[in-house]
């Protein structure tokens, strides 16, 4: 297991897009959950349609929303120390990535996801089934944050960001 400490000093000060940021928001009873992931650069969000709480759904459901994804857009993961990562092995060699976990009881240490885990409950509110929630309406809520200008991202918005880092030729940098 890799910890935070272990993770690039470029995932820490975000001057490299590529770095993630990963976490599950529970639903009731803690039977359901959707993953989040947010790129710490550029915060871009992708979500996760969850079937089931358990690593082997985490691991389909990274492999399958960030396949997309050069793999210079995918240099590290970083997650808290849930039980829903137990096959994190799995996820870096389908991926051909790293998996840092935070210390524990310190999500402060994924700041990112934590804020957009905040945001998602006005989306998603506690307490709620969210197995109920489609593919199709995840895609919808991702699509409308991830158009939404942020000013911390001098009012671009995190789709356009992340947009101009696919298109671009190797190595994707954006420019301040």
């Amino acid at each position: 297991m890799l910890t935070i400490r272990d993770r690039p000093a470029s995932a820490d000060d975000r001057v490299e897009a590529s770095h993630w940021e990963g976490d599950l928001i529970i639903g009731k009873e803690g039977h359901s959950a959707i993953g989040t992931l947010v790129e710490r650069r550029t915060r871009v969000v992708r979500l996760l349609h969850l079937p089931r709480r358990d690593g082997v759904s985490v691991r389909r459901a990274l492999a399958e929303r960030l396949k997309d994804l050069p793999q210079e857009l995918l240099r590290s993961i970083t997650w808290d120390q849930g039980t829903e990562m137990a096959r994190h092995g799995e996820v870096t060699a389908a991926l051909g990535v790293p998996v840092y976990f935070c210390d524990s009881r310190s999500p402060w240490q994924r700041g990112s996801n934590e804020n957009m885990n905040g945001v998602l409950r006005d989306y998603f509110s506690k307490g709620t089934d969210l197995s109920v929630h489609s593919l199709e309406h995840l895609m919808a809520v991702e699509k409308e944050l991830n158009d939404r200008p942020r000013r911390v991202l001098q009012d671009c918005s995190p789709a356009t960001l992340f947009g101009a880092l696919l298109t671009s030729e190797p190595p994707r940098v954006l420019q301040r």
